[in-house]
């Protein structure tokens, strides 16, 4: 199974698009279960693994003492390297099947302050191309709370800066979402002033973010862009695409949003409320303008 490590990392990391922390806690979780394949079974080819050896090696987690969200991440790494073979045809079938991870108890949600926030979308170098670009990705991202997904699938039709909306999601879920003057004008800036400078001569191209190669911008670049971003902003602990998201939804809500409203913004089909609170019903336009701290 070792030889197999070096090909799953670059799956998570490339595919993905997973953070460095969380990579290396899944490779760990895997590391470790091989170990213990080979000392107490003597196993070294995945195709030899049952599910009666993971259930085995969650037992000994258990005995060592480690806490139930350990345990339950240590199921999802191994179910997610067990896919991984499975799709490479190394295995036929998935050990993990049907077995119960210990549920881990609910941690809110990471939530940065709009202090905070203001030093995230203010690092970017806005003297280059790319710099721009980033900064138009991370006022867009705070000011709608939209998946990074939804964020890198935008086409340059979909952003109206003139009429401060956006278009995202697909067939069946589109949703128009209001944008406040900030992003509104880095985004014009963007379209207007540098796009055409990073696509180069790929004319065809209608992604409204682009590499420097002039194509559409991955999920792992936005991951490593945001990660530059934090680190230069010197916020601590970990930042993803969500804690933007979190972070819209929880401004929102609490300046005093109708947490239905929310919702629609957010294209949910649970109540946010139940994770930030409650509140009573406006229009979404109306709930916007009143509440995002960078609507004006």
């Amino acid at each position: 199974m070792k030889q197999t490590i070096h090909a799953y990392a670059l799956y998570l990391e490339e595919d993905k698009g997973m953070s460095s922390s969380t990579l290396e806690s899944y490779l760990r979780d895997v590391d470790k279960f091989i170990e213990f394949a080979d000392k107490e079974y003597g196993i070294r080819e995945a195709e030899q693994v049952r599910r009666t050896h993971v259930i085995l090696f969650i037992g000994q987690l258990k005995q060592a003492g480690r806490a139930n969200a350990t345990i339950a991440r240590s199921v999802v790494s191994l179910r997610s390297y067990f896919h991984f073979l499975m799709r490479r045809g190394e295995i036929l079938q998935d050990p993990t099947f049907d077995v119960d991870a210990p549920k881990a108890d609910k941690t809110p949600p990471q939530v940065l302050t709009i202090q905070e926030i203001e030093l995230l979308l203010s690092s970017p170098d806005t003297r280059s191309p790319q710099g721009v670009r980033d900064r138009a990705m991370l006022e867009l991202l705070y000011a709608t709370g939209i998946r990074v997904s939804e964020l890198i699938a935008l086409d340059v039709r979909d952003v109206q800066p003139g009429m401060r909306f956006i278009r995202c999601g697909g067939a069946g879920k589109e949703r128009i979402l209001p944008i406040g003057a900030p992003a509104a004008e880095w985004a014009s800036v963007y379209v207007n002033e540098y796009r055409n400078r990073l696509i180069k001569n790929e004319t065809d191209e209608q992604a409204l973010f682009v590499n420097v190669s002039g194509r559409r911008l991955t999920r792992q670049g936005f991951w490593k862009l945001l990660k530059k971003a934090a680190m230069d902003a010197g916020i601590s602990g970990e930042i993803t695409p969500h804690t933007l998201r979190h972070s819209f939804a929880a401004h929102l809500i609490a300046s005093g949003a109708d947490t239905r409203a929310v919702q629609d913004m957010l294209g949910h089909v649970e109540q946010p409320g139940q994770q930030y609170g409650h509140h009573g019903r406006k229009t979404m336009k109306e709930i916007y303008e009143t509440h995002h701290p960078r609507a004006k």
